[in-house]
C-alpha cells in the first residue's frame, strides 16, 4: 500500500490526478501540468514534497563523519545555515543519492534525501556512521512544503512572523534558518528562486492552505518534473545511479578534490577515472524538428552512440529538449532514434531554461 503525506487529504479535496512516485500516492497534477509549469515559471508554485526524508544527525562528530560520507566538502559549510549539495558514493564511485545538507550547530545537521532511495540511504547513512556514534534521525515527524517562483519568497514571507520574514527574505541561496520549529531554505529544485520549507506534520495542512490563500497555485510532481528538467538538474535513477559517477553524471563541480588527505568515501575510484579519461559525458540536447524526447532513447553520435537519461516537451521552449549521456566529446548535431525514425538534434550546455531566462545557446543555434 502507497504511503500518504499529511496532506493526502487536501490533494484529493482539489481533485488532483494522484499517482504511485516511490512507494508514495502523490498528486502528478490538479488539472493542467502546463498551466503549473508556467505558474512557477512566471508567478509561485506550491508542492508538497513531504515525501523526501528528513534526516537530522547530532553529536559532536557530525562535520568529521561528514568529510567522509560526502564527494563535496562539508567544510563550504562553514556559517550555521549553509548548505550544500553533494553525492554519496559506493566505494567504486556510484552514486547513491544525491541530498542536500544544512549545517545548523556543530552537533546537528540536517540532510534532505530522495524518497525513493530513502530506505538504502538511511541503512548506507547508519552503517557508516557507527565510529563515529552520532544519532542518526529519521524526521518522519515532518512535512515538507516547496514554494517556487520569481513571487514565491514575497508570498511566503508574508505569512511569517515580522522578525523570520525580514531574516528569511535576507537569506542567501543555498542557506537557512530555523526558528520555532519551522525551518526555511532558500533551496529547490525548480530553477526559479523560492523557499523549501519543513513544518510539523500535524501544522503541514494549515501552512497548505495559507499559502493557497495568499495566491500561491499548487503544483504536482508533472510540473515539477518539466521544471527540474527545463533547469538542467538531474533526478535520481535516470540521470545518475550506482553504475555513474558524478564525472559521467555532469556533477564534477560537486566533487571536492582538495584538501588532498579528506579521505572521501569513493575518492579513489574518481581519481582514477579522471586519470584514465572519463568515457562518456551528460549533456543537453534540442531537438530540432517535431517530436518528443523521452528516456531511453538512441543517440548516434559521431564517436558512437549513447542514450537519453531524461526528456521532455518543454512548456517554456516549446519543443523537446532532453539530458543525453554520450561519448565525451559530442559536441554540435547528432540524432535520435525515436520510433523508428532518425531526427536532428543539437548538443547544448543545461540549463535551458533557468529564473525564467532561456539558455542563449539555444536561441543562437536556431
Amino acid at each position: 500500500m502507497a504511503r500518504h503525506t499529511p496532506l493526502h487529504s487536501a490533494h484529493l479535496a482539489l481533485s488532483a490526478r494522484m499517482v504511485d512516485f516511490g512507494g508514495w500516492d502523490m498528486p502528478i497534477h490538479y488539472g493542467s501540468q502546463i498551466e503549473e509549469h508556467h505558474a512557477v515559471r512566471r508567478d509561485a508554485g506550491l508542492f508538497d514534497v513531504s515525501h523526501m526524508t528528513v534526516v537530522d544527525l547530532h553529536g559532536e562528530q557530525c562535520r568529521a563523519f561528514l568529510s567522509r560520507l560526502l564527494a563535496n566538502n562539508i567544510d563550504k559549510a562553514a556559517t550555521r545555515g549553509k548548505a550544500i549539495y553533494s553525492c554519496m558514493l559506493t566505494e567504486t564511485g556510484g552514486v547513491i543519492d544525491d541530498l542536500i545538507t544544512y549545517y545548523l550547530e556543530d552537533d546537528w545537521f540536517r540532510m534532505i534525501v530522495n524518497a525513493a532511495t530513502r530506505e538504502k540511504d538511511l541503512a548506507w547513512i547508519r552503517q557508516q556512521a557507527e565510529p563515529f556514534h552520532l544519532e542518526v534521525k529519521e524526521r518522519d515527524d515532518l512535512a515538507m512544503l516547496a514554494v517556487q517562483g520569481p513571487n514565491a519568497r514575497e508570498r511566503a514571507a508574508g505569512l511569517l512572523p515580522r522578525e523570520l520574514a525580514t531574516a528569511a527574505l535576507e537569506l542567501k541561496r543555498f542557506n537557512a534558518l530555523d526558528a520555532d520549529g519551522l525551518f526555511v531554505a532558500r533551496t529547490g529544485y525548480t530553477g526559479e528562486d523560492g523557499f523549501e520549507m519543513v513544518v510539523p506534520g500535524d501544522q503541514a495542512g494549515d501552512w497548505w492552505q495559507r499559502l493557497l490563500d495568499a495566491g500561491v497555485q499548487p503544483c504536482g510532481l508533472g510540473a515539477r518534473d518539466t521544471l527540474r528538467l527545463e533547469a538542467g538538474m538531474n533526478l535520481y535513477g535516470q540521470d545518475m545511479d550506482e553504475d555513474t559517477t558524478p564525472y559521467e553524471a555532469g556533477l564534477a563541480w560537486t566533487v571536492a578534490l582538495e584538501p588532498a588527505d579528506r579521505d572521501f568515501i569513493g575518492r579513489a575510484a574518481l581519481e582514477r577515472q579522471r586519470a584514465d579519461g572519463v568515457p562518456c559525458a551528460l549533456v543537453g540536447l534540442v531537438l530540432e524538428g517535431r517530436g518528443v524526447l523521452r528516456h531511453g532513447q538512441r543517440v548516434i553520435c559521431p564517436g558512437g552512440e549513447g542514450q537519453i537519461t531524461s526528456g521532455t516537451f518543454s512548456p517554456t521552449l516549446e519543443q523537446s529538449v532532453a539530458m543525453a549521456r554520450v561519448p565525451t566529446g559530442t559536441s554540435g548535431r547528432v540524432t535520435v532514434e525515436i520510433r523508428n525514425r532518425e531526427l536532428p538534434a543539437r548538443v547544448v550546455s543545461p540549463p535551458f531554461v533557468r529564473n525564467g531566462k532561456m539558455n542563449p545557446a539555444i536561441q543562437e543555434d536556431s
